[in-house]
């Protein structure tokens, strides 16, 4: 009896294992880019909420999560819908012309050249004029680096967040979007 007792807890052992590891692939299948060495893109968020640190803040809105962490200086904010991570954030905490102007040349060497979405004012000839308007709020300078069709990478400057580099899940912001009354 003991041999058969010894050889079910083996079989049991093995199979959680298993069990475990398939889980394990499941979840490395979901992440479309692991973002700033820590957030899976498309993962989910209760898995993220189970192994990071507790986030400073959060908010919650029907199927929408937005948790907040600190990085250094700072911030990342992960936005989640329907429990995965559609979208990682890094706001910086000093915007100025030329550290927007270093991200733009890192993300470009990296990915390639960007699609200019800036929307400024037609009297925002100069990048002093941008900024300004940038500051009123009236302006917002945004890049766009599509690396694959699952997700793209914007850095933008806006009076409401600073400056920023998000990564986007594609299909899950479509779908948070048709669904999303006002959202997070």
């Amino acid at each position: 009896m003991r041999v058969r007792a010894g050889r079910l807890s083996v079989v049991m052992l093995l199979s959680l294992a298993l069990a475990a590891a398939v889980g394990r692939v499941h979840a490395e299948e979901s992440c479309l880019k692991l973002v700033f060495g820590r957030y899976c893109l498309a993962g989910d968020i209760a898995r993220l909420q189970q192994t990071a640190p507790q986030p400073v803040d959060s908010q919650s809105r029907g199927d929408s999560l937005a948790l907040v962490y600190p990085e250094g200086t700072d911030q990342i904010y992960v936005l989640a819908f329907s429990g995965r991570i559609y979208k990682v954030v890094r706001a910086y905490r000093v915007s100025t012309q030329l550290r927007f102007d270093d991200l733009r040349t890192l993300l470009s060497e990296k990915y390639g050249p960007a699609e200019d979405h800036s929307q400024f004012p037609d009297s925002a000839t100069s990048p002093s004029r941008r900024m300004a308007s940038i500051r009123r709020g009236e302006g917002r300078a945004v890049q766009v680096w599509r690396p694959s069709p699952e997700w793209r990478i914007e850095l933008g400057w806006t009076r409401e967040l600073g400056l920023s580099v998000s990564y986007i899940a594609n299909a899950i912001e479509a779908e948070r979007a048709a669904k999303a009354d006002g959202g997070l």
